[in-house]
């Protein structure tokens, strides 16, 4: 009975070691599947964070390079602009020494007053075309005219040019309904505010400035 007795303590004895550990494995094996799911939800939350960063990083670059590509064409469309106008003026400029100057006449602002952003041609441009017609008529022989519009400074550069090749373009169509002088023997450029003969800072100066300039050519 006695020997019973020590048998079945020392089976516990055995026994219990083992059951004993095997609960503290199973412990430790939640605690390293709950540490290692933790990780693994803090890297997915890494790499998504990195993804929008990346995602908002292409949004800026993209814009960035629309807004290059936009200042890119406008610098093209401005080039070919002012490369225009050069060639016009080097044309006009090349033409006009081929002649003898016969009449020149000067429609300033100071003289004639042009409404604001308009090109119709007021009563007094009329009343000196008039004159300036009379005396090509009377002339005789075929002539070259040449009509440069001016601006002064105010406004922008394209704005300038604009309303100084509308208002000499005005006085073109007047001459050639007027003198019948025949539109392939008028040259119309614009100068803008590029060719100032007075000072811009003073009132005076800029109504002299603009200005619509024919010149008569043999």
């Amino acid at each position: 009975m006695q020997h019973r007795k020590f048998a079945i303590l020392l089976s516990l004895f055995v026994i219990v070691p083992f059951i004993s550990s095997g609960c503290v494995s199973k412990k430790v094996f939640r605690a390293n599947v709950d540490d290692t799911a933790t990780r693994v939800d803090s890297a997915e939350s890494g790499i998504e964070a990195n993804e929008r960063r990346i995602g908002d990083l292409k949004d800026e670059t993209d814009s960035k390079i629309a807004a290059l590509e936009g200042r890119t064409d406008e610098a093209v469309k401005i080039g070919k602009s002012a490369a225009s106008k050069a060639a016009e003026a080097q044309d006009a400029a090349a033409r006009a020494a081929r002649g003898r100057l016969l009449w020149s006449v000067t429609l300033s602002d100071d003289r004639v007053k042009f409404t604001f952003n308009q090109a119709d041609l007021p009563d007094e441009a009329r009343g000196m075309l008039d004159e300036l017609c009379e005396k090509v008529k009377s002339y005789g022989k075929a002539v070259y005219v040449e009509i440069e519009g001016h601006t002064d400074n105010t406004g922008t550069d394209e704005y300038n040019y604009t309303l100084g090749l509308r208002r000499a373009t005005a006085v073109r169509d007047y001459m050639h309904q007027g003198c019948g002088i025949p539109l392939h023997a008028i040259n119309t450029i614009s100068l803008g505010e590029g060719s100032p003969v007075k000072d811009n800072s003073t009132s005076e100066g800029r109504s002299q400035n603009r200005r619509v300039v024919v010149r008569v050519l043999e």
